[in-house]
């Protein structure tokens, strides 16, 4: 399968002091969206009504966080009359704070995600001075009381010729569908594992078209009904809960920050590589941990590289950052050298590593040319046995070899 072109960054072709410091910026896989999210238009269901009723929508659904797909290389998109029988009408009639208000954790809702509006799309719909073709995300997963509709729903698609693309990564979509995709499969992620609330422990409901989940004050469900079939007229009074008060993170999609990190060796000859056991052979990557609590980003690749492989390093430069949708990460990716006499590796701390090794530019590049593709895929032409295998162009591991192999620390090439 073709590997898709990597997206092209915001104002590429534009000259500007920075980009004559630090080079021109870098846009990885995942990233790139061409949709205007409107974030703040979420809370208004005027407008969310509107775009959702509008005949230039996009519908992208996903049935266990498989998107719907002509085949891996191109989403498709479900029409309003496609899922009108799962949505209904119009699901954003009532206003939020009626829809809180109104809240019965007996009864499930299937999950929407407002994603944006695609302004290359001039005769689309309008709001305001917002122009373009809206784009929602639905999980039509059969579950709750809505799992026949659902099961029809994926059915009737199926038996249009589209399919359910599985996978554990979705990496072959061209970048701009590719952005979309995990805008969508990050949200719809985070939505099903927080069905009850942090704090509290009692069921949550999704607002803030998907980007939010709250506690009601108030339930329609008795506590009976939570366990067999019988709804309370007047709603039930739910115990305090610190998140409706203040200042709450708790209800905010989750994004895990990782860095991951080319190491250059202290004379600028070598780059560290490492691989887990679980790769298939010859396979080595970049090192990259998680960013934890009150920790730089810089203190963090220090302290990865030498908890997984024993090096020591001095500067640590950022390049650049990839969303990473498996399930919510954000990569940073860094590069980063030696202090003299900080090569020596022992992997005598974290066991995360089978192996790590220092290879020279040369054989990176080579492995570059005809030696990457993503886990499980194999080599390419030209790739002779027992060569160095590295992952292909849709991870920002590749990005930053490439940058460090193209001149980077010489200032031959900033990015």
């Amino acid at each position: 399968m073709p590997t898709p072109e990597l997206p092209q960054a915001a104002y590429s072709d534009l000259d500007s002091m920075l980009t004559r410091r630090f080079g021109r910026e870098v846009a990885n896989y995942f990233s790139g969206s061409p949709l205007n999210r409107l974030s703040f238009l979420r809370t208004n269901h005027s407008f969310l009504s509107s775009a959702f009723k509008h005949s230039s929508t996009s519908f992208l659904l996903m049935n266990n966080l498989a998107p719907l797909a002509h085949d891996p290389t191109k989403l498709a998109y479900a029409s309003l009359k496609d899922i009108q029988p799962l949505t209904g009408d119009d699901p954003y009639e009532k206003t939020e704070e009626q829809v809180v208000a109104e809240f019965n954790s007996t009864v499930s809702i299937p999950q929407i995600l407002f994603l944006g509006i695609d302004e290359s799309v001039k005769n689309g719909f309008e709001w305001n001075i917002y122009k373009g073709s809206p784009y929602f995300a639905i999980d039509v997963t059969p579950k709750g009381s809505f799992t026949d509709i659902a099961s029809t729903t994926v059915k009737d698609l199926e038996a249009k010729g589209l399919q359910f693309v599985e996978g554990r990564m979705h990496t072959s979509l061209p970048a701009p569908s590719a952005a979309i995709y995990a805008q969508a499969r990050a949200l719809l992620d985070w939505n099903a594992r927080n069905p009850f609330c942090g704090q509290c422990g009692q069921p949550t409901l999704s607002i803030n078209a998907g980007t939010k989940r709250t506690c009601p004050p108030k339930d329609m469900a008795s506590l009976q009904a939570s366990i067999g079939s019988t709804t309370s007229a007047t709603p039930t009074e739910r115990p305090p809960c610190a998140t409706r008060k203040g200042v709450s993170n708790l209800s905010f999609p989750r994004t895990d920050p990782t860095v991951i990190m080319a190491v250059v060796s202290s004379d600028s000859q070598r780059i560290l590589v490492g691989r887990q056991k679980r790769w298939p052979q010859y396979w080595y990557s970049t090192l990259a941990g998680f960013l934890e609590p009150a920790e730089s980003v810089e203190e963090a690749v220090r302290r990865e590289v030498w908890e997984e492989s024993g090096v020591t390093l001095g500067r640590v430069v950022i390049h650049s950052t990839q969303p990473w949708p498996y399930p919510a990460n954000l990569m940073i990716g860094a590069i980063a050298q030696t202090v003299p006499g900080g090569e020596e590796i022992a992997l005598k701390h974290d066991p995360e590593l089978e192996d790590a090794k220092w290879v020279g530019f040369d054989e990176v590049r080579e492995a570059l040319r005809v030696g990457v593709g993503d886990l499980g895929q194999g080599p390419p032409e030209g790739y002779k046995e027992g060569g160095l295998r590295l992952p292909g162009r849709t991870a920002i591991a590749n990005q930053l070899l490439t940058a460090v192999v193209g001149g980077f620390l010489t200032g031959e090439s900033k990015m």
